[in-house]
Parts: C-alpha cells; sequence; structure tokens
C-alpha cells in the first residue's frame, strides 16, 4: 500500500516552539508510517513547489532550537492569487497539510477551508490569535522581556533613571502586560488602554522623589488619548503593510522635557523571537504537535489543535480565522497590576 504523504508548513512570524511542532508532528506521522514533506518559507514553498522530505535524523532534537528549519514568510498572501495557489498545492500530491500559523496565515487560508485537508496550529508571540487562549512562542517572549526589565532597572537605578522597554505585539498589548507583570515594571502601557499623559506625568513625578529609577513596559501599538500608533516603516508587498514601532523613543525625549528626568529607551525587536524555547512552550508544542498528528492519523480534517481551559483541545480552523483576540480593558493581569499599584 502507498503511503500517505503530509505537508508541515510555518507561516508568518517565526515563534520559538516551531521546531518543536516539526519535530512532534513528524516523529509521530513517521511512527504512523507517513511520508511528512516540509514546505519551505510558508506559503512561498507551495508557489515554488519547494519542499524537502522529513526524516528522523533531520528533526531529531530541533525543539529545543529557534527559528524554524523550514523557514517562513510573512510577505507572502493568497489573496488574488487563489486559483493560483490551490492548482500549486494540487501539483504537490500531498493528502493533506499541518499549518502552524497566526493571524494572517489562517486568514490566508479562508478561502481553501473546504478545499485543502488541513490542521491548523495557533502561534504567535503576540498571543492574540483568535480561538485559542494560549499560544506557543509567547512565554518565551514574556521571558525575554521580564528578564530585559529586571537587568535594566540595575542601570535605571545606578544612573537614576527613567528607562522604557518596547515590546512587539501590534495592537495587542499580551507580551508587554504580561512581561511587565512578571518584572513587575512601574508602568505598563498596552494598545487596548490608551494612557492619559497628564496622569503618567503624574503619577512618575511622584515617583522621582520615592525612587532612583523607573520602568516602563510599552507595547510598540500603545498611544496616548486622542493619538495615533507609531508607524516605523511600510513593507508593500506584505498583508500588514505598517509596522509599529519607535514609541518608546518618543516617550523617552518627551518625559525627559516634561520632567528633566533623563530617560533612556530599549527595543527588544526580535530578541523576542530568537530565544530558545521555554519549558512551558515546550510542552506546549510536544503535545499540540502529538494531537495535529492524531488528528491527520483520524483524517478529521479543517480542526485546529487550541489551548482551552488549562487543556489541548480540537475546534474548527475556522476558530482561526477571526479578528485578533485583545487584551480586555479590565483583564484579570490588568486588575493585579492595579493591585500592585502599577500605573497601567
Amino acid at each position: 500500500m502507498k503511503k500517505k504523504s503530509i505537508g508541515l508548513l510555518t507561516g508568518g512570524g517565526d515563534a520559538p516552539g516551531l521546531n518543536g511542532i516539526i519535530e512532534s508532528c513528524t516523529r509521530t506521522l513517521i511512527q504512523n508510517n507517513f511520508l511528512v514533506y516540509g514546505i519551505k518559507d510558508g506559503f512561498e514553498g507551495i508557489f515554488n513547489q519547494d519542499l524537502i522530505q522529513l526524516t528522523l535524523d533531520k528533526v531529531l532534537g530541533i525543539h529545543s532550537e529557534s527559528g524554524t528549519l523550514l523557514g517562513t514568510s510573512n510577505k507572502s498572501s493568497t489573496k488574488g492569487y487563489e486559483e493560483k495557489f490551490l492548482k500549486c498545492f494540487e501539483n504537490l500530491n500531498l493528502d493533506g497539510l499541518i499549518v502552524a500559523g497566526g493571524d494572517g496565515t489562517f486568514q490566508a487560508l479562508r478561502p481553501f477551508e473546504q478545499k485543502i485537508p488541513i490542521i491548523g496550529v495557533p502561534k504567535t508571540i503576540d498571543n492574540d490569535l483568535s480561538g485559542t487562549e494560549l499560544t506557543f512562542g509567547f512565554d518565551t517572549a514574556c521571558s525575554v522581556v521580564s528578564d530585559a526589565i529586571d537587568s535594566l532597572r540595575y542601570t535605571a537605578q545606578a544612573h537614576r533613571r527613567i528607562i522604557i522597554v518596547e515590546t512587539m505585539g501590534r495592537t495587542a498589548g499580551w507580551m508587554a502586560l504580561g512581561g511587565g507583570l512578571a518584572s513587575y515594571a512601574d508602568a505598563i502601557l498596552i494598545p487596548e488602554r490608551p494612557f492619559n499623559k497628564e496622569a503618567l506625568l503624574s503619577f512618575i513625578k511622584h515617583k522621582q522623589h520615592l525612587q532612583r529609577g523607573f520602568m516602563i513596559a510599552i507595547s510598540e501599538g500603545s498611544v496616548a488619548i486622542g493619538e495615533q500608533p507609531t508607524v516605523a516603516f511600510q513593507v508593500s508587498n506584505s498583508p500588514e503593510k505598517e509596522r509599529f514601532g519607535g514609541v518608546s523613543e518618543l516617550m523617552a525625549r518627551w518625559l525627559e522635557k516634561e520632567l528633566n528626568w533623563e530617560a533612556r529607551h530599549v527595543i527588544l525587536g526580535h530578541l523576542q523571537r530568537s530565544h530558545a524555547p521555554t519549558t512551558t512552550d515546550r510542552f506546549l508544542t510536544l503535545n499540540m504537535g502529538v494531537e495535529a498528528a492524531k488528528l491527520v492519523l483520524a483524517e478529521n480534517w479543517n480542526k485546529a489543535v487550541v489551548y482551552r481551559n488549562g487543556q489541548i483541545q480540537t475546534a474548527p480552523i475556522s476558530n482561526l480565522m477571526q479578528a485578533p483576540r485583545l487584551v480586555p480593558p479590565e483583564h484579570e493581569w490588568v486588575q493585579k497590576a492595579q493591585s500592585l499599584g502599577i500605573f497601567i
């Protein structure tokens, strides 16, 4: 009997844990007599017919590495190329497709929900994907943020400075909130809660006479009331053309002027993506990868492996094809920050 073959694709921005998905899916499927093929560089690999056979020797041990063995891309989309994409996929002669991606990846797959046998695995360091309460990569990224704030606090105190740490997140503040709360930052600014400039100045002025340093965690899409997010640059061929960034530097200069308190900024950028996955993310990808493979074995297509109520569960893949999941204004973490006297 001819072995069935499954494609494995990682799309969008890289996230710690992608290699864990690749290893756990591949090992489980090979154990069950499947052939597994990795599709290179996200959707581009389908358009370019670029794939490699994944064997045990290629995947053993990669779960501990950051990045993705297959490469990825957040610049390619299916919009306007739906017929070509479907034809290119059919030419690969695969029996199904496992996709680890974020909102952009699954939005791009919406037209093929009933045309291609797909299993979805939600991935983003921003933790803003609908349909799941937790995405792999988020815990690692939060650890990078909290470690940075913890370390920089010593410099802030040594030099009597404000230090502002800017995180990724686009329109969602999960990373700044999680990392800022874990490190007990003095202020946490997220897009979902536009801040009052006068209230922030008053808060910092009070602290200026009580402590040598002041730490702010700010998400790249954060704004003051009535203002717009800071756009760093644009990528013309990307589904999300505007890339946010630079708000921390603008805030540092503004606070120096208003408070006469020296301020510095640090943009963590891709450091949040590039660290080896934490134990939490390793367990998450191990379980998600095995469950994704089991859905393939059961031919239970067009499903997603999600994390809800403390468990790995199965849901319709359409659950991942919705608007980003933002931080509720009165989320439990927001309330915890307020209980600690953190400005948020």
